[in-house]
C-alpha cells in the first residue's frame, strides 16, 4: 500500500471508529461500503480496509458473503462487558497504585483536572469530555507493568465508551461525574486499595445499569 494510500485508510479509519463510538453510526447498522466510500470522498478500497481493522477491534462485524455492519449492543454483552472490564480495571489499577511513583501521580492530577474543567452536559458528554476522560482512566492505571493487561484494559475501555454514549439518555440528574471522578483519584493517590476498589466497581456498575435501562427503552420503543 503506498503512503497516500496509507494515510487515506488511516483517516478513514479514524472517522468511522469515532462515529462508531459517538453512536453516529448505529449499533447493528449495515455498513455499505460505496455510501461511505462516497461520504469519505475516498475509495472503496480504502474504505474495505478501514473497516477491516475495526473489525479487528469487535466494533466492526465482518460477515462472509453479506459485507460489514456495525457491532450490536445487547443486554447479555453490556453484563458480560462490565464483569471483564471491572476484573482487569482493578489488576492494572492495584498494580499501578503498588508501582506508581511521582510523575504518576503528577499525571492524575493533571488528568483530574482537565477533566474537572472539560464542560459537558449530564445528557450530551460531548467529543472533548469523552478524550479527557479516556485520557483520566488511562493515568490512573498507567504506571501497571504489564503491557498485555493495558492492551486489554484499552480495548475493554473502548467498548465501554460506546456504551456510555448510550446510556447518556438515563443519566441521573443527581449523578456527579465530576465527583465520582475526583474521589477515584484521590483514593488511587492516597494508596487506599480497598476504597479504591469499591468506587471504581460502583463507578462502573452505575454505567452498566443505566445502558440497560436505556436498552429496555430502544426496546420498548420497537415493540
Amino acid at each position: 500500500m503506498s503512503p497516500d494510500a496509507t494515510s487515506l485508510t488511516v483517516s478513514a479509519y479514524a472517522r468511522l471508529r469515532s462515529d462508531i463510538l459517538a453512536c453516529r453510526l448505529p449499533a447493528g447498522g449495515k455498513l455499505k461500503i460505496q455510501d461511505l466510500a462516497q461520504h469519505l470522498t475516498v475509495s472503496p478500497s480504502v474504505v474495505r480496509e478501514a473497516l477491516s481493522r475495526l473489525s479487528a477491534e469487535a466494533l466492526v462485524i465482518a460477515e462472509p458473503q453479506r459485507g460489514f455492519r456495525v457491532a450490536p449492543i445487547n443486554a447479555a454483552d453490556v453484563s458480560d462487558l462490565t464483569a471483564i472490564r471491572i476484573d482487569i480495571e482493578l489488576k492494572c489499577m492495584h498494580r499501578a497504585m503498588k508501582l506508581g511513583g511521582l510523575k504518576w501521580e503528577a499525571a492524575i492530577v493533571a488528568a483530574d483536572h482537565e477533566l474537572s474543567h472539560t464542560p459537558h452536559d449530564i445528557h450530551d458528554l460531548g467529543d472533548d469530555w469523552m478524550i479527557a476522560h479516556a485520557k483520566f482512566h488511562a493515568a490512573l492505571v498507567a504506571a501497571c507493568d504489564s503491557p498485555w493487561l493495558l492492551r486489554i484494559r484499552d480495548q475493554l475501555f473502548v467498548q465501554g465508551e460506546r456504551y456510555r454514549r448510550i446510556n447518556v439518555r438515563m443519566s441521573r440528574a443527581d449523578r456527579d461525574l465530576r465527583a465520582e471522578h475526583s474521589a477515584l483519584a484521590q483514593a488511587i493517590l492516597g494508596r487506599d486499595a480497598k476504597l479504591a476498589t469499591d468506587l471504581m466497581t460502583e463507578h462502573l456498575r452505575l454505567t452498566e445499569v443505566l445502558t440497560l435501562q436505556s436498552l429496555k427503552l430502544q426496546d420498548a420503543a420497537v415493540a
